[in-house]
Formats: structure tokens, C-alpha cells, sequence
């Protein structure tokens, strides 16, 4: 049984199974106790009951739809007045693989319900209360996708990348309040993600999958780090500082109230 100082508390969306339960075990290692939400709720005891057992700390299970405001309302709420919580994960979403035209719109109106409207509203609820508390940190689970938008559905890599600029723009809020936020960017990742996006991770080449443990390590060696943004299969971490200094030299040069020379050009012939 893992005995360490009590870190506070750490609520973690889907976290009935994958990525979330191996984020419950590894934080509960760490000496966090957990409020865990999910919409199973049997499975969620589960999880539960296996770090209970495994690491002595106490869980709080939430049965919750992020989709329904109201269950999204009761999270928010829990965010904001329990003072013990100084961690959120932000893990409930889901996928897709197939193109725009083979897309089902409520399907996709769906999707954004929960990668982007619910881990919205939870990062509302908990960046005050963490200020106010004088500490906390802010862990948004995005993917590749929301860099290579070209890899999978669009509207899932639209959602990604709305999380990972929503995590980008709190650590430049947020930083010197004592708020630490990260975005962990997984590739394709061992769990039943797969399965619901529409295509099994088994049907993927073995050399391209990681297991979800191993993801989720990295992820917190990167939060160790001081990482704002986490890209566990990128096998060299300066390609992402480059692609960084890149990104932000060229916004630096939008401001100009005339447009681009070439523009004129072609609106003079």
C-alpha cells in the first residue's frame, strides 16, 4: 500500500476505464485522494476498489453524463466547492475516423458536447476556485489530431485542438496565479477509444500503438517537467519547440493594416 503525503484532491473525468483509471491508480500513487467521474457507474466502483485496495487513499465516485447539462452543472458545482481539490483531469471524450460526408452531424454535435463544451465549463468551474485556493493544476487529455488534423475525423481533431489552445492560453493567463495547466497530446493509444470511434486499435500496426499505462507515465513525467504541452510519442521533444518558436514568430507578424502584397497584386489585375 502506497503511503505519501496527501496532495489534495483530483477529479478525473472518464475515468471509468483507460486512460482515466490508469490516471486514478498513478495520481492515488502519488498520494492525491480522487473524485472519479464517469457514466458507468459499476465500473467505476471497480476502478475505485482497485486503488482503495492498492493504495489506501479515498475515492468518491460521481455517475455523470458530461452530454446532460444538469450532470455537467453537478461537476461544475463540486469543482467549485470542495476546497480539497488542487487537481482536474479532464479525460471524458470520444472519437471518430470517419469523413465529414460519411458523419453523422448529431453524432458530431455530440462529440463537442464532450471534448469541447464540458472540459470548457469544468476549466471554468475549477481556474477561479484554484486561484482562489492559491494553487492548482489543470491536466486537458487532447491527441495528435489536434496538430495533424489531417489524420482522423475532422470535427474530433477540430475538438483537439480547441483543447489544446484552450491550454496554451491558461498557462499564458494563468501561470504567475499558480495555476499549472497541460495538455497531453496521446497517439494511438491501447484502449476501447478505438472501439467506439468506429475502428479497433487492434486493426492499427502494433509498431504505432502505445499502451495506455505507458502513455499516461510519460504524460506525468511531462507534468514533472513542466510541460504545457505533452507529446508522449514524439520520439525527439525539440521538434515541438521548434514547431512552437516557429508558430509564435509568425504571430507575431499579423499586425498590419493593409493586406499582403500579394493580395493587392491580384486585386489590381
Amino acid at each position: 500500500m502506497t503511503q505519501q503525503t496527501n496532495k489534495g484532491t483530483a477529479l478525473i473525468t472518464g475515468a471509468s476505464s483507460g486512460i482515466g483509471a490508469i490516471y486514478a491508480d498513478r495520481l492515488a500513487a502519488r498520494g492525491y485522494e480522487l473524485i472519479l467521474v464517469a457514466r458507468n457507474e459499476t465500473r467505476l466502483h471497480e476502478v475505485a476498489d482497485r486503488v482503495e485496495q492498492a493504495h489506501g487513499r479515498k475515492v468518491t465516485i460521481v455517475q455523470a453524463d458530461l452530454g446532460e447539462r444538469d450532470d455537467l452543472a453537478r461537476v461544475e458545482g463540486i469543482l467549485k466547492s470542495d476546497p480539497a481539490i488542487t487537481l482536474l483531469v479532464n479525460n471524458a471524450g470520444f472519437g471518430g475516423v470517419t469523413p465529414l460526408l460519411e458523419s453523422n452531424v448529431d453524432r458530431m454535435e455530440q462529440m463537442i458536447d464532450i471534448n469541447v463544451t464540458a472540459p470548457t465549463r469544468l476549466t471554468y468551474a475549477a481556474a477561479p476556485a484554484f486561484v482562489a485556493r492559491g494553487g492548482g493544476t489543470i491536466i486537458n487529455i487532447a491527441s495528435i489530431v489536434a496538430v495533424g488534423v489531417e489524420i482522423l475525423n475532422g470535427v474530433y481533431g477540430a475538438s483537439k485542438a480547441y483543447v489544446l489552445a484552450l491550454t496554451q492560453s491558461l498557462h499564458y493567463e494563468l501561470a504567475d496565479k499558480g495555476i499549472r495547466a497541460q495538455a497531453v497530446l496521446p497517439g494511438a493509444t491501447a484502449t476501447e477509444f478505438w472501439d467506439t470511434a468506429g475502428l479497433s486499435h487492434a486493426n492499427l500496426p502494433a509498431a504505432m500503438v502505445m499502451r495506455a499505462e505507458d502513455m499516461v507515465d510519460a504524460a506525468l513525467a511531462g507534468l514533472d517537467q513542466g510541460e504545457v504541452v505533452t507529446i508522449p510519442p514524439l520520439q525527439d521533444g525539440n521538434d515541438w519547440i521548434e514547431y512552437e518558436a516557429t508558430r509564435r514568430a509568425l504571430s507575431q507578424r499579423f499586425a498590419h493594416s493593409m493586406p499582403g502584397t500579394r493580395y493587392l497584386v491580384a486585386a489590381a489585375a
